[in-house]
């Protein structure tokens, strides 16, 4: 294994698929991690480091870093590529979705279609601006993936951090571009699940960084739509918590879980 843990394998169920795991030695259920827009699975090796209770499974979207050559993919392809690792995941035992934002929709929809897939989905601060739009209106992006992986990445990370990337590291962003495209452009159809009618135990979680009072309302809400989505805050964390607070994440998790089961 790597020092963080998770350590990319070859028997991905999905040709081509790009897939992580870190197994532990008495899994209670398998976590599947699914990453949001310009991001990659690697991302959550920090918090499969300290979820000693789950195997964890993650992995690089189509379109994205390792996966970059299947192609970007409409949410339906990122649905069944999630629902082809459940399935095999559920043959081992039961199966956690987490979804970190745009992951979240991709994992809500999944849940929408086969609500036997998951035992529970967890979801943070994942977009649903066919709910609540968001204060900080975006103006609808180029025709430009470079150009807009950048821009993106400036936007939710920072400046600095976009100028202390090495010139390889800002060119594997942008050769994100065209999937961070595929997902922005997803985001300005419509609805592509009914959150009224998911019947999966399921969490939603956020930050109070900026958009705080934003996530606020947005779990208000979810909750007139589905009062039996939990819905929670973490204080002191902001849009990045896998990375930032990944014990306190871990640890929620767990919570979550325990919570399921005992209702279960």
């Amino acid at each position: 294994m790597t020092p963080l843990g998770l350590h990319f394998v070859a028997d991905s169920p999905v040709p081509g698929l790009a897939v992580a795991e870190r197994r532990v030695g008495s899994p209670e259920a398998t976590l599947i991690c699914v990453h949001g827009g310009l991001d990659r699975g690697g991302s959550f090796a920090r918090l499969a480091r300290r979820t000693e209770i789950f195997d964890v499974i993650a992995y690089d979207r189509r379109g994205y870093q390792g996966s970059r050559d299947l192609g970007p993919l409409n949410l339906d392809g990122h649905v069944e590529d999630l629902l082809a690792l459940a399935r095999r995941e559920g043959e081992r035992g039961p199966v956690i979705f987490f979804g970190h934002s745009f992951g979240g929709v991709v994992t809500f929809t999944a849940v929408a279609r086969e609500p036997s897939i998951a035992a529970l989905v967890v979801n943070f601060e994942s977009p649903l601006p066919w709910l609540l739009t968001r204060p900080d209106r975006r103006p609808v992006p180029t025709n430009d993936p470079a150009l807009e992986a950048e821009n993106f990445f400036r936007r939710m990370v920072s400046n600095g951090a976009w100028e202390r990337l090495n010139e390889h590291e800002r060119e594997s962003r942008r050769l994100d571009g065209p999937a961070l495209l595929s997902d922005l452009s997803m985001l300005r159809s419509a609805p592509p699940f009914d959150l009224a009618r998911i019947t999966t135990p399921a969490a939603y979680l956020h930050g109070d960084g900026r958009l705080g009072s934003y996530y606020r309302s947005l779990c208000e809400e979810i909750t007139r739509e589905n009062p039996s989505i939990t819905t929670m805050e973490l204080e002191r964390t902001g849009h990045g918590a896998h990375l930032s607070s990944p014990d306190r994440l871990a640890a929620l998790l767990g919570e979550l879980w325990e919570r399921q089961c005992a209702s279960a």
